[in-house]
């Protein structure tokens, strides 16, 4: 194979070489060789590139009992049924569901004594020809571990970032062999499944935004940790997850919908982090762009937060899933990122909806924007931060602190003097809301003072956090709380 390349998004190269082809091809025959594994492999989009490099390698026979790729719609709703959407989560579940069953209806009987049976699908668009359009796609592989197990599933979303058509197609074909690869070897270690994904590919090539582990062989997995090694590895910028602990597609929740998101700590939750979103939210709900929109509110937890409390640069994984389970009691989504600077979140979300978007903080955290000294780094310093956060009338939603007795708001706020004739500006053009309408009792609460009062079993805490944190904090002792003795 020759070299290729292709710029990447942050301007490195994508490359494809002899070496990388050489790994593949091992993987991929590597699979043909085992007599374990015998199944399907379905694709739709950009070309049966998973297939090719099983063919590649020698010995499909022994793995591949058949290949579809279904891109006439008609065609592919006569398989797997009418969709939506066809580059969407219930496209490849679909997919996935048809061509496993259809393995064990038509293979079951001669061979499953011998082979455990898989089916592995895709659904992507890929650079078409006239460019400009998302491309991004749903990779999955249904599988049994052992001869006549229950089945195991694997779900991931890519987007991929090569410039070129033909290295998106190749960048596929890698992902989904590892993907492969990683199910029949590693399915005991779900974190190196991750690891290995982008073996031989680059994050400047392919972005993956979400993955998901179901089924027996993964019963005990965590998808909410799963999400939080895809920020931890750079595999993406975001991870997200629901309520309900089910991880979620950040493009798919975000997609036409206004957006509300506070940043923080949450050490945990109180009723201050909850008053900052509803209030936001009653201010965002009289903006006339938001009139027939959905609502989505986000909290917002960065790696930098995370690893603020690890040892030896690891993350506290109790204390992350402590924080995940308080805010989802709250009823809350939460957003993992990697995108210390406010400028670099607003532009991730500006990519996925066209919704209004609005940053919830309290007036320390809008000090601190303002410090020049975040934004060495830039060429352009705050000019440039401020130029990128600001665009598409996104707003910042400020809370309020107590300050000496003090009430300190938007309008009363000091910055540097040099910096205030900006400060003012920004304030007179509407890009600063403040959130007049707070609850003046939640004032004097402090998250670090909350946690120093569970640690110390002073009561009051409970009515400093909202009821369903209270209660889960005690009855699973999160942050130090010790039960009474009876």
């Amino acid at each position: 194979m020759t070299r290729q390349t292709s710029p990447g998004v942050d301007g490195g190269q994508g490359v494809v070489t002899v070496e990388v082809a050489a790994d593949t091809l091992q993987k991929a025959l590597r699979i043909n060789l085992d007599p374990r594994w015998y199944g399907t492999i379905a694709e739709i989009g950009a070309g049966q590139e998973v297939a090719r490099w099983f063919f590649q390698a020698g010995g499909a026979a022994g793995t591949v009992a058949k290949t579809i790729s279904a891109y006439d719609m008609a065609v592919s709703d006569a398989v797997y049924g009418r969709s939506g959407r066809y580059v969407s989560s219930s496209r490849l579940q679909a997919m996935l569901d048809h061509e496993f069953q259809l393995n064990l209806e038509r293979l079951e009987d001669t061979r499953g004594d011998a082979n455990a049976f898989f089916a592995f699908a895709d659904t992507v668009v890929a650079r078409s020809y006239r460019g400009g359009n998302e491309c991004h796609g749903w990779i999955g592989v249904k599988f049994q571990s052992h001869v006549r197990d229950e089945p195991s599933q694997i779900v991931l979303h890519v987007r991929m970032l090569d410039a070129e058509a033909s290295l998106q197609q190749e960048a596929l074909g890698i992902v989904g062999v590892n993907l492969l690869h990683g199910a029949f070897f590693h399915h005991h270690e779900p974190e190196v499944v991750i690891e290995n994904l982008l073996d031989r590919l680059t994050t400047g090539r392919i972005e993956i935004d979400m993955i998901q582990f179901r089924g027996i062989e993964f019963r005990s997995v965590d998808n909410r940790l799963m999400a939080l090694k895809l920020v931890q590895l750079g595999l993406s910028g975001v991870a997200m997850f629901g309520p309900d602990g089910d991880v979620l597609q950040p493009s798919e929740a975000l997609r036409k919908r206004a957006v509300l998101v506070e940043r923080g700590s949450f050490r945990p939750p109180t009723v201050v982090n909850i008053d900052m979103l509803q209030s936001a939210l009653a201010k965002l709900e009289h903006d006339p762009a938001v009139s027939e929109r959905e609502v989505l509110l986000l909290t917002e937890l960065t790696m930098a937060n995370l690893m603020s409390i690890a040892t030896g640069g690891t993350v506290n994984r109790r204390d992350f899933l402590a924080r995940a389970d308080l805010l989802a009691a709250c009823g809350l989504t939460t957003l993992i990122s990697d995108y210390v600077e406010y400028h670099r979140l607003a532009q991730y979300l500006f990519d996925r909806t066209d919704g209004r978007i609005g940053i919830v903080m309290g007036v320390p955290s809008l000090a601190d924007v303002f410090k020049e000294s975040n934004y060495a780094h830039m060429p352009g310093g705050i000019l440039e931060s401020f130029g990128r956060m600001f665009k598409n009338e996104l707003k910042l939603y400020i809370y309020p602190m107590l300050r000496d007795g003090e009430v300190v708001t938007v309008d009363t706020v000091r910055v540097e003097p040099e910096l205030q004739p900006l400060y003012d500006y920004l304030n007179g053009r509407g890009s600063f809301v403040d959130l007049d309408n707070y609850k003046p009792d939640y004032l004097p609460i402090l998250s670090r003072d909350v946690l120093k009062r569970i640690a110390a079993g002073d009561e009051i805490w409970e009515s400093q956090v909202p009821g369903d944190v209270a209660d889960l904090i005690k009855k699973r002792a999160f942050f130090d709380y010790h039960r009474p003795e009876a």
